[in-house]
């Protein structure tokens, strides 16, 4: 038995590295150094992210296919996506949310509003055909990569279009829909979520678990982020396919955040073969800047309403513009984006997390170093600096969610 026990452990050391899959070469490098090699790095692989919320941000401006988007300007303060800039970051993928408010949930229409936000996409592809491109396989993104182009495959935020009709899911396959996010904000028809209290099914809906099956048999990922805790247990129960979060974070730097997974989820996620998605936005990653802008919010509101005035008023505006001067929001950073890498990686290792920024989606409360799609070098350097090797680096950038994305379509092959 002592013969056996370097052995053991060397084994279990062996097994420590390959999971952390760091390595110590890089801190060698100066800064100068792994800021070049970064930058290398983020034109050499293809990024994609898993949640780029765009064509709402368009739509709500009532936007018409335009420069703007090609980055002429690029500061105007206008968003956080443009061609410009995510050429300059190394952006080649970026999911495109089809995001469909709750509102759509009471009044209808959840599906018409899908279909006109897709065919939003659909017109700046067809408009810009030698920037961008449709992005509905890893394959397609692949080759549209070699060509220098901006592939924009779609997720679509909150399964509301689905309707209360199982064909829709197959609908929105051929619309070109990829992942389909259960719910969003408030319960829906196919399960809880982590911002309500209804608690309406106590997880998925029995309409729900026939959403899961279909989307295993179509091949649509399904997308875990902004379901209940009991709705995520009980998707993995039924799934035959690898699931994503598609921008989500750690819950382990905001324990009462139900929104970010727990420990115990991203274990069952990797036995699941799947990834989390970190979401970018300080509320989502850091506690104190969570807590410190929900007591700024709160004095705000307080505030308002002792002078009596409406926020959309120009009384309104005055206030606030005096009130954000005197208490300005606080940010957290790239560092802190890596953190929740690092505890992801510690947890389950390096196959199971990617990039799910929530630009255009989390206003603003992106972190410093990250404001916009041009920053993805910023976290690839602040990786390396941590000891990630190369090819790490290449398996948060695209071939983590490539796998999950590939395996999908054997399953429904398989179906």
């Amino acid at each position: 038995m002592k013969a056996l026990i370097p052995f053991v452990l060397l084994l279990s050391l062996l097994c420590c590295a390959c999971k952390t899959s760091k390595v110590s070469s890089n801190n060698k490098a100066s800064d100068a150094e792994l800021r070049a090699h970064a930058e290398l790095l983020s034109k050499k692989y293809i990024i994609t992210d898993g949640h780029v919320d765009l064509p709402y941000r368009l739509a709500v401006k009532n936007f018409r296919l335009s420069k703007e988007l090609l980055g002429i300007p690029i500061d105007s303060g206008e968003g956080d996506f443009d061609y410009k800039r995510a050429k300059e970051g190394g952006l080649d993928a970026p999911f495109m949310s089809i995001y469909i408010p709750a509102s759509y949930q009471k009044t209808g229409g959840a599906k018409l509003y899908a279909d006109s936000l897709i065919n939003l996409v659909q017109a700046i592809i067809k408009e810009h055909p030698d920037k961008f491109a449709a992005g509905n396989t890893p394959q397609q993104i692949t080759t549209n990569f070699k060509k220098g182009r901006i592939s924009l495959p779609m997720g679509m935020e909150n399964g509301a279009p689905i309707e209360d009709d199982l064909a829709n899911v197959q609908y929105f396959f051929q619309r070109g829909i990829r992942y389909i996010t259960l719910t969003h904000s408030k319960d829906n028809q196919i399960c809880d979520s982590s911002y309500d209290d209804a608690h309406t099914y106590n997880g998925l809906s029995a309409f729900g678990r026939k959403v899961v099956a279909e989307m295993n048999r179509v091949g649509i990922m399904i997308d875990i982020s902004h379901v209940s805790d009991s709705t995520f247990y009980q998707v993995m129960e039924l799934t035959k396919a690898p699931v994503i979060a598609s921008h989500s974070s750690c819950r382990k730097f905001l324990p009462d955040f139900e929104r970010n997974m727990n420990d115990d989820m991203i274990r069952k996620l990797a036995e699941n073969d799947g990834v989390i998605h970190i979401n970018f936005g300080s509320t989502f990653i850091d506690l104190k800047v969570r807590e410190k802008n929900n007591e700024n919010r709160q004095k705000l509101r307080a505030l308002l309403t002792e002078k009596g005035v409406e926020a959309d008023t120009d009384a309104g505006k005055a206030i606030i513009e005096k009130f954000r001067k005197e208490n300005p929001s606080l940010y957290a950073d790239v560092e802190t984006v890596a953190n929740h890498i690092d505890h992801v990686v510690a947890l389950v290792g390096v196959d199971h997390v990617g990039f799910g920024s929530d630009f255009d989606g989390v206003g603003d409360s992106l972190p410093t170093g990250l404001k916009d799609v041009s920053k993805f070098p910023n976290l690839i350097y602040v990786l390396l600096k941590r000891g990630y090797s190369e090819d790490d680096i290449a398996k948060i950038c695209y071939k983590n969610t490539f796998r999950v994305w590939n395996q999908v379509q054997r399953v429904a092959g398989q179906m």
